[in-house]
């Protein structure tokens, strides 16, 4: 990589990015760029040379060709709402922190035919709105839908609670548009069903997590509004059950499944204890629960809740559960999903803790929750394993609380890194994935380098040196490379 810029060079790139991007595009002001320079999670803090807000595709190329000729690290990021701290700059303070947040257009929308094209700063919520007001519907959401944009769930492969039906953020996009390290612009938003023209680059590029372009827009797609909506909150003794009731209710609902998420009593007794409006759906407290969501874009309400209502029924006679209720209305859906996304929140009041975003196969999932969580309390006395989530994905968020008394950053930095590395051995070992959804940032690049196949990284390592030979594009995320040779 080219050495840090020295500090004449440094007023020369600024002086320069100012005359390109102008008083609203560029500033290198401490309190504006405060906010911006720590992770959501508040585990990674930088320092960066200034904060670069482009408005257009031409204004993030010609910025991204300045970097290249002055050897200016690039980080990009969207809402600031990322898991694994990819989008923090690191201490040296010489990397550009570039917002796409000016950069939320909807270009395009056609409701006829189910697309969108939107820029990168384009908020989540803000285009489920978009999309309803059209008699349509985007078919991700998660618990950061307010602040999360679009370039970031693009550049991370964004999951959330309807992957189960629908497929991660992968799946949703048709087209792509991107600025390369060398600030040329990759154009391929035009979705075609059927395109052979060698490797589909545009893949290559959604989950790299701003190594290897800057997503700038991209064309997704869209699905009829649901006609009928019908959300569960069953009460099970075990994760076994759990499975068992998961595999039930696909056989009976079909495609109307869209989410099937498992919280333990744990989880539940901390979000009912940190949301003091909160009730508990179920009369009784039981060791775990499943929320359950079907939706359909051909079927009422109440066509949806009496299939629903006899699946359950069934299962009940059957011993995999010990109660059940089917929401009323719509409100009552939404208390039971906001139940589900305040878990993590209301564990980070708790106290210090070790958060784990882990698949392994659907089938072996409660048997490795059932083997993973007292091995890892076993191993670190005083500490407590908890592990909610998308089940019917195979993917559950794995969190290690540390012991009572625990200072918060210290415990991380210490014991924590090895409880997640004990974490980290055991998906190992079970044949699955350290970072499900929420990519690897800084976060896990190092247990990455550690744990995934040498072949696969070498694949990954060519790549980043053949988009990014100097290593400006988000440099120390999801890929260690060998420093470039200085030229």
């Amino acid at each position: 990589m080219d050495a840090p810029l020295s500090a004449p060079d440094s007023a020369a790139f600024l002086a320069d990015a100012a005359r390109l991007l102008g008083p609203r595009g560029l500033t290198s002001d401490p309190e504006r760029m405060d906010a911006w320079l720590t992770d959501w999670r508040g585990r990674y803090t930088g320092r960066a040379l200034a904060l670069a807000s482009p408005a257009s595709t031409p204004e993030v190329a010609a910025l991204v060709k300045l970097c290249a000729a002055h050897g200016v690290p690039i980080v990009p990021q969207g809402g600031n709402s990322g898991m694994a701290g990819g989008a923090t700059p690191d201490a040296t303070g010489t990397a550009l922190l570039l917002s796409l947040r000016r950069m939320d257009a909807v270009r395009h929308l056609d409701a006829e035919a189910g697309q969108v094209v939107c820029e990168a700063g384009v908020i989540l919520q803000r285009l489920h709105d978009l999309a309803g007001n059209a008699g349509l519907r985007f078919p991700l959401t998660l618990g950061g839908k307010g602040s999360a944009t679009i370039g970031g769930l693009v550049s991370t492969n964004a999951g959330g609670t309807q992957v189960l039906r629908h497929g991660t953020m992968r799946a949703q996009v048709l087209g792509l548009e991107a600025v390369l390290a060398d600030g040329a612009v990759f154009d391929a938003l035009t979705p075609l069903k059927k395109d052979n023209r060698g490797f589909d680059l545009k893949q290559l590029l959604i989950g790299s997590e701003g190594t290897l372009g800057i997503i700038t827009a991209a064309t997704l797609r869209l699905l009829p509004a649901p006609t009928g909506r019908v959300t569960a909150w069953t009460g099970l003794a075990t994760i076994t059950d759990a499975r068992s009731l998961l595999r039930r209710v696909e056989r009976d609902m079909g495609e109307a499944l869209e989410g099937f998420e498992v919280v333990p009593a744990h989880c539940l007794d901390s979000v009912l204890a940190h949301l003091p409006a909160a009730r508990a759906p179920l009369a009784e407290r039981h060791g775990w629960n499943a929320l359950i969501e079907c939706v359909s874009p051909g079927m009422d309400s109440a066509a949806l809740r009496d299939r629903l209502e006899a699946s359950l029924a069934a299962a009940m006679e059957d011993g995999l559960l010990a109660d059940a209720v089917i929401a009323a209305n719509e409100r009552q859906a939404e208390d039971f999903w906001l139940l589900r996304d305040s878990i993590s929140a209301a564990e980070r009041a708790l106290g210090p803790a070790m958060q784990h975003d882990i698949s392994v196969p659907v089938e072996r999932m409660p048997e490795f929750i059932l083997a993973a969580s007292p091995a890892i309390e076993a191993a670190f006395p005083g500490t407590c394993a908890v592990a909610f989530g998308h089940l019917g994905d195979g993917n559950v968020h794995f969190h290690v609380l540390a012991p009572a008394g625990a200072m918060r950053g210290a415990w991380e930095e210490a014991e924590g890194k090895a409880v997640s590395g004990a974490v980290y051995d055991l998906v190992k070992q079970w044949g699955g994935s350290i970072s499900a959804e929420h990519g690897i940032g800084q976060m896990k690049v190092a247990e990455l380098a550690r744990l995934h196949d040498p072949v696969a990284l070498a694949l990954m390592r060519s790549v980043k040196q053949a988009l990014d030979p100097h290593g400006l594009l988000n440099p120390g995320k999801l890929v260690m490379t060998p420093p470039a040779a200085c030229t």
